[in-house]
């Protein structure tokens, strides 16, 4: 992939689940997206991807939880990582 890579970080939460976080800026944006990043947030809980934010090309921005997908509306990084978290805090709040 063409771009600059802005983030790369896979964290640990527990010996059952880790964080991915991969964004990368491109010259361009992915068709589908008015922005010029291309990212991949995921939640991995015992082996099973359980929130994951990605922008697909054609599909545009998007949020799975567990088996369900939805458009996102992207605002800002901050406002994605934010939004992903909060995602993450409130299905372990639910389990």
């Amino acid at each position: 992939m063409n771009g600059e890579p802005l983030l790369a970080e896979p964290l640990a939460l527990d010996e059952a689940s880790f964080v991915e976080m991969v964004v990368w800026r491109l010259a361009q944006p992915v068709p589908g997206c008015r922005h010029d990043l291309k990212y991949r947030l995921a939640y991995v809980a015992n082996g099973i991807c359980v929130v994951r934010y990605d922008d697909e090309s054609g599909k545009g921005d998007l949020r799975h939880v567990r088996a369900r997908e939805v458009q996102y509306e992207f605002t800002s990084l901050e406002a994605l990582q934010a939004d992903f978290w909060a995602d993450i805090a409130s299905i372990e709040v639910q389990e």
